[in-house]
């Protein structure tokens, strides 16, 4: 049993989020977070407002901006308790476990509550902030970053953020507890707050009380996450939909992964399932295919992949599951029509018994030039640290715009949002994740690798209205895109339920909005999708 729940945190680390992930896989670890923090105002709700103006579409908008926390507690708190005093008060060591949860809202100036749309947005990690949805994509303003190569330090560009949501919906940025502003504190606080169930539920509260405190229980309301942030997204609409009655008019995801057994960073740790290489492999063909790594290079991406994608899923999934039992010449066969879609050589896909990993892909396919592509968007490439590993030893994606982002934030929460505190600002955390996960009509959580997708199913069929918009980038290795359209085609739900997803793919990876063309296409598409489904527009 000890095992199997191993694997399953080892498979579920392999969608961390853009800047834990290669942390993880350089063998590094994320800087712990401060030491405990004494009973102070920390752990009392605190705001402050702000006001700025944005263009958006040729129009100006008028928005003010309130960053602040509020306090929220695990499942099972009493919210009538009077608080203790001396060291068991909230927010000391010996008291009950609490999170001090740091938020930034914009609300659009002069636009009436009630039927104003409302978005949550998140980032995951898990133990992620998200300065990068926040600084990189939908708030008023953004840091420039470079296309697909290593940004230069600093002085960075802050500019308008000419692709906000704000256009269409006002929005609330939450860093998880831990990670940015926010803190956890009290006996036993990591395991309060650190797991897929701890998690969900106290976003669940935050995002319950923040609806009470600015009066938006009636406004149009969604769920964005990215990355973890939509493993969190699924188990969150379940449960605000099921447990506390609030339905949501539609979830955002942002480059999916629900399955953890489908991920293809360390396949090879569960042997005789073969679907992670399978779906890995068309984001593969992107990479090559943008690299100009392939013998022969299509004109155009998007017929190519469709190509792939019927290979992957028919003559290499066939070939997969024979195993041993696989005829010479048919291998021989199937290696050679991986060099013609990935670009790898066939002695080395021979080599490799037909499976390749992420992460051994990442650091073979520039290999002659002793180069490493990304993994969280593959566009992007850096030096190999070791030309002698087996696979890739960082992500040169991170390793490019971290700085960027962690920077910007700094100076704009002073500067712009007027937030001062002592705390330094997290932009990850290492964390002792639980993965293990109850779901829907369990009695307990299961012993294997984090699997939610009966948790968006289920909330899907609570509320058949749910809809559900899916993003992916080409180049994403960490969430392949075509692992997205499994799950989803997997979902145990009415056929008829199946209409109320939509997909959207773009030429960029696990960052979409990193590649500006992409944040202008993901911006009109997530508009047009609340526009549709807020029950007031008329779409």
């Amino acid at each position: 049993m000890k095992s199997v729940v191993a694997l399953a945190a080892v498979l579920s680390l392999a969608a961390c989020e853009a800047c834990i992930a290669p942390a993880f896989a350089a063998g590094h670890k994320a800087p712990p977070p401060p030491p405990p923090t004494a009973a102070s105002s920390l752990f009392t709700p605190q705001a402050v407002k702000s006001y700025g103006t944005v263009t958006v579409g040729g129009h100006k908008i008028d928005y003010e901006a309130v960053a602040g926390t509020l306090i929220v507690h695990p499942k099972g708190w009493n919210d009538a308790a009077t608080p203790a005093t001396g060291k068991e008060a909230l927010g000391t060591a010996d008291g009950p476990p609490a999170a001090s949860v740091f938020y930034v809202a914009y609300f659009k100036r002069g636009a009436p509550a009630h039927d104003r749309p409302i978005t949550f947005l998140y980032n995951g990690g898990p133990g992620s902030s998200t300065v990068w949805l926040h600084m990189g994509a939908f708030g008023p303003v953004r840091v420039v970053t470079n296309n697909d190569t290593h940004t230069p330090a600093a002085p960075y560009s802050i500019i308008k953020n000419q692709y906000s949501l704000l256009d269409t919906t006002d929005l609330v940025f939450i860093d998880a507890p831990g990670t940015g502003y926010s803190r956890i504190e009290g006996k036993d606080a990591a395991k309060a707050f650190y797991g897929v169930d701890p998690d969900a539920h106290a976003f669940a509260s935050f995002i319950t009380q923040f609806l009470t405190r600015y009066q938006r229980w009636n406004s149009p309301k969604y769920l964005l996450g990215e990355s973890y942030g939509t493993p969190r997204s699924a188990v969150l609409i379940k449960d605000l939909s099921l447990d506390r009655n609030v339905d949501f008019n539609g979830v955002i995801l942002l480059s999916q992964i629900l399955n953890f057994a489908l991920n293809a960073d360390a396949p090879g740790s569960n042997p005789g399932v073969e679907l992670p290489y399978e779906l890995a492999l068309p984001s593969m063909a992107a990479t090559a295919w943008y690299h100009h790594a392939l013998p022969s290079s299509p004109t155009k991406l998007r017929p190519f992949l469709q190509q792939v994608e019927q290979f992957a899923m028919g003559p290499y999934a066939d070939a997969l599951a024979q195993g041993a039992n696989l005829p010479e010449n048919e291998r021989q066969s199937i290696a050679a029509q991986m060099h013609q879609y990935i670009g790898l050589p066939v002695s080395y896909l021979l080599k490799a018994n037909l499976q390749v990993s992420g992460p051994e892909f990442e650091h073979e396919l520039l290999s002659d030039e002793d180069l490493t592509t990304g993994r969280l968007d593959s566009r992007f490439q850096g030096p190999s640290m070791d030309p002698l590993s087996r696979t890739a030893f960082y992500d040169p994606q991170s390793a490019a715009i971290s700085s960027a982002y962690v920077s910007a934030f700094n100076a704009y929460a002073s500067k712009d949002l007027h937030y001062t505190t002592n705390l330094r600002y997290l932009p990850l955390i290492a964390t002792h994740w639980d993965f293990k996960h109850r779901p829907p009509g369990a009695p307990i959580a299961v012993p294997i690798a984090t699997n939610v997708m009966p948790d968006l199913a289920t909330a899907m069929k609570y509320d058949p209205l749910l809809k559900v918009m899916l993003n992916g980038g080409y180049f994403d290795l960490a969430t392949p895109f075509y692992e997205g359209i499994y799950e989803m085609h997997h979902l145990q739900i009415p056929a008829n339920l199946q209409s109320n997803i939509s997909y959207h793919y773009y030429k960029s990876g696990h960052m979409i909005y990193v590649n500006i063309p992409a944040l202008k296409q993901l911006h009109a598409n997530i508009a047009a999708f609340i526009r549709k489904t807020d029950n007031v527009s008329g779409g």
